[in-house]
Formats: structure tokens, sequence, C-alpha cells
């Protein structure tokens, strides 16, 4: 008997964990004979039940593969709880979340049954990340050098769905003979993936324009968002900074109560940039932002892209 329940926000890095999870259970076996799989919007609980509690046929073992049951509620999932408490010894049933929040009474009953949860979300600090690019690529036979780790963190992004292809790649052109360079993995890697919001406004605040202008072609070409997504991203950050603005904010406790949250990093770095920039320049900041929003509403007849090149160069200068 063993259960697993595979987590993540990545539809290609669950699906990567899920492929390589059957393909690790079914083993030699044949899969037309051991394998029951359930997907789409169709299959109800108490099919997936049945499968897992009915006895593998001229098999060792049954797995049992149910996908998106996170779109299941505590109500819908009750016969798999019910049979999670007394799970077959013959099956072994793969659980994948899919989209949206698990039920907890599902999580729970995994772990009481002694099951396994994968966790597939990558790490968000850069050298947690690193580590986990290392571990992912050690795990299909590749040996990648730390700067090729990290040549492969700071393209890929938050475009991780494509590190199993490019591991793939990197295995079949190199194999494991040898640890390879970031020169080595450079023409796998195609075009820079997104990058989270806060990488933008750290640019900023260290005063980079060169980091925040290649930072903001990455947010608006593969994150495909929007300009004014990225106003909205620009003006939480200053509006945030503002508040600080009379609040005699001497401590991060006293910066967290003005802004609204708990003491900690979040109120903490906001204190250290607010005393950077001073009152002046982030009402300066506010100033640029509310006229590139002018702008890109149509009050000159510039491309969008000319516009938030020209704020974010002009923000970069105030975090000099």
């Amino acid at each position: 008997m063993s259960v697993h329940l595979v987590t993540g926000d990545d539809e290609a890095v669950v699906r990567a964990a899920v492929s390589e999870l059957t393909h690790r259970l079914v083993g030699d076996g044949d899969r037309t004979l051991m394998l029951d799989e359930y997907d789409g919007d169709e299959y109800e609980m108490a099919a997936v039940v049945d499968a897992a509690q009915t006895p593998p046929f001229l098999t060792e073992q049954r797995v049992v593969l149910a996908r998106d049951v996170a779109r299941f509620n505590s109500d819908q999932l009750a016969p798999l709880l019910g049979y999670l408490a007394d799970p077959l010894p013959t099956t072994a049933l793969v659980l994948v979340g899919g989209g949206g929040r698990l039920a907890k009474a599902l999580t729970d009953a995994v772990k009481a049954a002694g099951g396994e949860v994968v966790a597939t979300s990558p790490p968000t600090r850069a050298r947690d990340r690193e580590a986990w690019i290392s571990n992912e690529a050690a795990a299909r036979g590749v040996k990648l050098s730390p700067p090729a780790v990290g040549a492969i963190a700071e393209r890929l992004g938050e475009d991780v769905g494509r590190l199993d292809g490019i591991l793939a790649t990197l295995a079949g052109t190199f194999g494991d003979q040898r640890s390879l360079s970031a020169a080595d993995v450079e023409p796998f890697l195609g075009e820079a993936g997104d990058v989270p919001p806060w990488a933008l406004t750290d640019a900023l605040d260290a005063g980079s324009t060169s980091e925040a202008l290649g930072i903001l072609a990455r947010m608006t070409g593969a994150g495909g968002r929007h300009p004014l997504q990225v106003m909205a991203v620009l003006h939480n950050h200053y509006v945030r900074l503002a508040r600080l603005d009379g609040a005699d904010a001497e401590n991060e406790a006293v910066a967290a109560e003005a802004l609204g949250i708990k003491p900690g990093f979040p109120a903490r770095k906001a204190l250290q940039q607010y005393r950077k920039l001073g009152g002046g320049r982030v009402q300066r900041a506010i100033d640029l932002l509310a006229a590139a929003d002018l702008d890109l509403r149509g009050a000159k007849e510039l491309p969008d892209d000319v516009v938030m090149d020209v704020l974010v160069a002009r923000l970069s200068r105030l975090g000099r």
C-alpha cells in the first residue's frame, strides 16, 4: 500500500512529477493492466475509491491516479477519506492537487495513512531555488556546476515549468559523464522567463537602471503582464513608502504599525528604503507614476513600452 499526494502551482512541474512517480510505481509492469487514471471534470470520487478498493488482476499492484482533486469539497471527499482510514495494501493511490486549494481534511488523512505529500512548488529564495534546480538535475542524471545552476535559475526566473524539458535535453546531449559549465547550458536555455514583482522594486531600490529595465522587459514579455499591471506593482510599492512619511518611524515596530502589517522583514525593508529616499524623493516617485499613468491612458502619443522604460529609468535614478 502507498498513498501519494502531489501538490504545486506550476502545471508543467506537477505534470513532470506525476509522470516520474507513476513511472516508478508501474516499473516494468504492464501499464494497461496496472494503471487506472481519472482526469477532467466528469469523474466522481466514488469511482476513484471503487478502483482503489479493487484487487489487482494479473499484477501484484494496482496504481490509481486521480488528477485535480482540489476541485472536490470536504463533503465530496468523504468516500476518499473513508478509504484512507483503511487503504488496500495492493493499491498505490496517487492524488494530484491541481488548481485550487486542497481541503485540509485530505492532507491530514493522507498523512495519517502514512502517505507521502510531494510538494513540487520551487522555493522563492534565490539560494534555495538554485539548490532545488541542482537536486532536480541530479535526479535526472545531469551534473551541473554552480555557475550552470545559477545561469539556469537566472534565465528561467518564475518560468520553472521549462526546467524539465531543459534537463531532458541536457541529459540527451551530454549524458552524465561530466559537470556542465554555464557555457555548456547557455544554448539550451531559450528566452528569459518571468520574474516576481519584487525583483523590479528591489532593482529600483538599489538604483540599478540596467537591471530594472531588463526585469521590466521580462515582466511584460515572458511574464505577459500589461503595463498597467506593472504600474499597480510600482504604485503599491511607493504608496507603502509614503505611509511612512511623517510617521516618525524610529524602528521596525513603529513602521509596521504605520503600514498596517506585522513587524518583520517587509516592515524593516520599507523603513530602510524610506530612510534612503526621504520624503521628497518618495513624493517625486509618486508624481512620476501619476504622469506615466496618464501617458498610458493617452495623454501623450507614446508607445506603452516607451512610457514604461522612461518611468523605470527615472525611478531607478531616485534610488541612487
